[in-house]
């Protein structure tokens, strides 16, 4: 529990900083709402990440096990960030989902590939 609240405080502290700076040349309020919009999404997405592609690796199986999971992760992560960003009125939103986006996606893939190399030396062993 403790190290989840580390990693979703950082997320959000980290990832709400970028957005600030990405949208730093806007007049104020909108840094701010930015970084408030995408620390509270980073820190979701952090909470939740882990748990939807071991979910999402269990339903797949042989190389579709290694690439859905990370991309499906990624294309829900980009969706929603570019909607809510949208509705939130940021103005840089391709600059403000870059980091947060690329950091979401590459962890799922290497967690996903992870995942997909024990699942796959399982199989192997137990053949």
């Amino acid at each position: 529990m403790q190290s989840s609240i580390v990693h979703v405080g950082f997320a959000f502290i980290a990832m709400g900083s970028w957005a600030a700076f990405a949208n730093r040349t806007h007049p104020m309020p909108a840094p701010l709402l930015a970084g408030l919009i995408q620390g509270t999404l980073s820190a979701v997405i952090t909470l939740v990440l882990k748990r939807g592609i071991e979910y999402l690796a269990r339903r797949f199986t042989g190389l579709a096990a290694l690439v859905a999971p990370p991309a499906i992760a990624g294309l829900v992560s980009a969706s929603l960030l570019t909607m809510i960003h949208t509705i939130g009125g940021t103005p840089e939103i391709a600059r403000t989902i870059a980091v947060p986006l690329t950091v979401a996606t590459s962890y799922a893939a290497l967690y996903n590939f992870s995942l997909w190399r024990s699942r796959k030396a399982m199989n192997h062993g137990a053949g």
